[in-house]
C-alpha cells in the first residue's frame, strides 16, 4: 500500500483540464446543523463539483431549508448515525445511470474549510491515488478545535492501524476524496462513529493508493453532537477501537 504527503498548492492547467472532465460529488452527512449548512455549501468551489448531496440525519431544525436553499440535493435519512447517513449518501449515487469518478466526504459543521478542496482532490486527479485524507493534525489547527480526547483518540488510533496494517496515518478525519469505483469495493458497512476509520481499515487491507494532505480546522458552529459529550466521546472512542481490531 502506497502512503505519502505531499504539498499542493494552485491549480495548475492540467489539473484544471482534467478536474473539468471529472464527475465529482459531496456527501454532507447532517444532524441539526441549520446554522452552519448554509456557510459549508456556499464555500465548496462551485467549478469543483457537480453535486452537493446533504443527508439530513433526523434533524428537528432548518437544515433542510437552509440546504435546500444553498442548492444542495436534501436526501433524508431518519436512522439516527453518521455512517448511516453516509451509506445513503451512497445508495443515491449506486442508482445514477453514470456514476461520479470522485466523492468527497465533508462535515456540516463549518469545522472544516471548503474551499480547500482542491487540494484534498487533487492527488486523485494529478497521481492517481485512490484515498485522499485531509489532515488536521498536518494543518493549521484553531487552539480549541480539537478536544485533548479527540487528538489523543487520533493519536492512538492512527498508531494501531500502522501496527495491525502497516499504514501510516495521522488522523481519521471526516474531509476525505476517494475513487468512487474503489469505495464500492470497499463494501462500507459501519452506520455510527466507525465510519472514517472502517474505510481506512479496508484501504489498507485492499493495498489501495492513499495519502493525506494538510487541512485547516476550526472551532465547529454549535455544540459537537460527539466530542461535546462525555458518553457520546465514549462511544465513539470504542467504537473506533473496536473497528480497527474487528477487520484484522
Amino acid at each position: 500500500m502506497k502512503t505519502n504527503t505531499k504539498a499542493y498548492t494552485t491549480r495548475s492547467k492540467e489539473f484544471q483540464l482534467v478536474v473539468s472532465k471529472a464527475d465529482i460529488r459531496v456527501i454532507i452527512p447532517a444532524f441539526n446543523e441549520a446554522r452552519s449548512i448554509g456557510q459549508v455549501i456556499g464555500d465548496i468551489p462551485a467549478d469543483l463539483v457537480n453535486e452537493v448531496i446533504v443527508v439530513n440525519n433526523a434533524s428537528k431544525d432548518e437544515t433542510v431549508l437552509r440546504a435546500e436553499q444553498a442548492g444542495a440535493t436534501v436526501l433524508d435519512e431518519p436512522q439516527r448515525g453518521y455512517g448511516q447517513a453516509c451509506l445513503r449518501g451512497l445508495e443515491y449515487l449506486k442508482q445514477m445511470e453514470e456514476p461520479p469518478d470522485i466523492v468527497v466526504f465533508l462535515d456540516a459543521d463549518y469545522s472544516d474549510n471548503p474551499d480547500e478542496m482542491d487540494n484534498v482532490v487533487r492527488p486523485i486527479i494529478e497521481d492517481g491515488i485512490d484515498l485522499v485524507i485531509g489532515s488536521r493534525a498536518l494543518g493549521n489547527r484553531e487552539k480549541g478545535a480539537m478536544q485533548p480526547q479527540q487528538i489523543f483518540g487520533n493519536w492512538l488510533a492512527t498508531r494501531l492501524m500502522k501496527l495491525f496494517y502497516g499504514v501510516k496515518f495521522t488522523d481519521l478525519g471526516p474531509f476525505r476524496a476517494i475513487r468512487f469505483d474503489k469505495l464500492q469495493a470497499l463494501n462500507m458497512q459501519d452506520k455510527t462513529f466507525g465510519w472514517t476509520v472502517e474505510m481506512q481499515v479496508k484501504a489498507a487491507k485492499q493495498r489501495l493508493s492513499c495519502t493525506e494532505v494538510p487541512v485547516s480546522y476550526k472551532k465547529r458552529i454549535g455544540v459537537s453532537k460527539i466530542s461535546g459529550t462525555l458518553s457520546g466521546t465514549v462511544k465513539a472512542g470504542y467504537k473506533i477501537i473496536y473497528t480497527i481490531f474487528k477487520y484484522w
